[in-house]
């Protein structure tokens, strides 16, 4: 990779995280605070009004973002052949493995919807741990570049 597609994958990593935590963050802390004011039936079909946009665009949105994350790691990757003693590369790795967690995710929530098993618990055990992961990754990917150990 040049050092010049650096920036430009950058950004459209930045982009797609922004909005698939923003997605993440509003259906946990916002969504869930909703449920309480609103009817039941209402809920349900703003539920599925979102669950169909969020469906049409979260593929794209990952695909795109970790697309944009391999190209990043790969001008890391002497660094991450060989993190010892690195704190940037232990972090970068932590940060990954958390991501592909992530995908995890996705691909149980997709699998348990084509089933037809994907319950509401399920449905909100899973965005909490999303929730969880993104807040993480979130502090690991500013403190790769300050954390010092």
């Amino acid at each position: 990779m040049s050092n010049a597609s650096y920036p430009v994958l950058l950004t459209i990593h930045l982009f797609c995280a922004l909005i698939f935590a923003g997605t993440v963050f509003f259906e946990v802390l916002v969504l869930e605070g909703v449920r309480k004011h609103v009817p039941a039936e209402a809920m349900r079909a703003v539920e599925r009004g979102i669950g169909r946009r969020v469906r049409w665009l979260m593929p794209i949105v990952l695909v795109t973002l970790f697309s944009a994350g391999f190209g990043l790691a790969a001008h890391y990757g002497e660094q991450l052949t060989h993190p010892a003693g690195n704190p940037f590369a232990i972090l970068l790795m932590i940060k990954i493995g958390l991501a592909l967690s992530v995908f995890g995710h996705f691909l149980i929530a997709s699998y348990w919807r084509m089933c037809e098993i994907f319950t509401a618990r399920r449905s909100r055990l899973l965005h909490i741990s999303v929730f969880c992961h993104v807040v993480l990754i979130v502090l690991l990917a500013k403190g790769m570049f300050h954390i010092q150990f």
